[in-house]
């Protein structure tokens, strides 16, 4: 059965709108965890706009499951990273004036300098995960860098205005994740998924872990975050 890896970047995002202590990202991750969560998973960025340094090192102290940090490939980022020890660290595309991410990482055209990142990444132990479009040229670059796993990029599949565009995108992931098990990578999936499209790409089988967030978070505003991480879970498991 496929994992789920809960992202609390909204968490944070809630509290740095009025600039005070609550709510705490560090007691979410926990609630996650006993509602049956795999992972917490969260993304420093460079300019703090949510998660804060102080975030990653008490998360680092009390996460039970595995710790999955998203960032940019950057000295700045790696040294964090090294310094804190996740057990997996995300290398994504970062954007100043983006609202969320946007695309996937282009490996291609950045094969040194991701390379560079992974190995002192894998230096420090550190597992490490790239996340791409379901292109079969990102794939292959995410294995000629040396990478551990893909993360595949669904929020195409998740943004698609009718059902062919949906099941375009739906083969393109399926044949992503053919390759990449070919090559022996790890394969992860997260963007823009929710509790009516999860079943479709779960369902597809292969996948190891969701990453999922902003669907969880809102739907805890509802019914609260143990219920909404519940549910989510028994999704994956039955889809």
């Amino acid at each position: 059965m496929a994992r789920l890896g809960v992202n609390i970047d909204h968490i944070a995002t809630l509290r740095q709108a009025r600039g005070g202590s609550e709510p705490d990202p560090v007691a979410a991750a926990a609630i996650a965890e006993l509602a049956g969560a795999d992972g917490i998973t969260i993304h420093l960025r460079e300019d703090r706009r949510h998660i804060q340094d102080r975030d990653l090192k008490l998360l680092r102290q009390t996460v039970q499951t595995r710790l999955n940090l998203e960032m940019a490939a950057t000295h700045e980022m790696v040294g964090i990273a090294l310094t804190v020890g996740p057990e997996m660290c995300t290398l994504v595309p970062e954007k100043r004036q983006e609202l969320t991410t946007e695309g996937g990482l282009d490996v291609r055209l950045n094969l040194e300098a991701i390379a560079d990142a992974v190995r002192k990444l894998q230096d420090g132990g550190i597992a490490v995960s790239l996340f791409i479009d379901p292109d079969p040229d990102q794939v292959k670059a995410a294995d000629k860098v040396g990478a551990d796993y893909i993360e595949i990029h669904t929020g195409s599949y998740a943004e698609a205005k009718d059902l062919k565009a949906e099941e375009e995108e739906v083969v393109k992931i399926g044949n992503a994740v053919k390759l990449a098990a070919k090559l022996g990578l790890g394969i992860n999936a997260g963007h823009g998924l929710n509790y009516w499209n999860i079943k479709r790409i779960a369902s597809l089988g292969g996948i190891e872990e969701f990453n999922i967030g902003h669907s969880i978070v809102s739907r805890a505003v509802l019914v609260g975050l143990d219920r909404a991480v519940r549910d989510m879970v028994e999704l994956i498991k039955y889809a």
